[in-house]
């Protein structure tokens, strides 16, 4: 009876270099979107978007040296259960937010 473990069934594990370059990114783009709010850099709307898209790239950062998720046939699954919880978010936020919008609209016009 073979007990080894040494089976690798497709998952990536990243290396120490791979885990500090992940960091080092996640350390500088939480520190760009602290320093345009500490510094009044931008302000209004376009601190908001500025903010958002540094999140959304430190989301790719996590998932690229985190979680090891790319195109690999091995990560196909992963990136697909992925993109449909994205997808289901998203209508989630969309549809509440249309349907705050309609019954707000409706509320103020009697």
């Amino acid at each position: 009876m073979d007990h080894s473990h040494n089976a690798n069934s497709g998952e990536s594990h990243g290396s120490l270099g791979s885990y500090a370059t992940g960091f080092i990114l996640s350390v500088i783009l939480t520190v760009a979107a602290f320093g345009l709010v500490l510094n009044h850099t931008l302000t209004g709307e376009n601190a908001l978007y500025a903010i958002a898209i540094l999140a959304a790239v430190q989301i790719v950062v996590h998932l690229v040296f985190f979680l090891h998720m790319n195109t690999s046939s091995a990560q196909r699954w992963n990136v697909t259960a992925f993109g449909f919880t994205v997808l289901t978010v998203v209508i989630l936020i969309v549809g509440s937010l249309w349907i705050m919008h309609n019954v707000s609209m409706n509320m103020m016009s009697r």
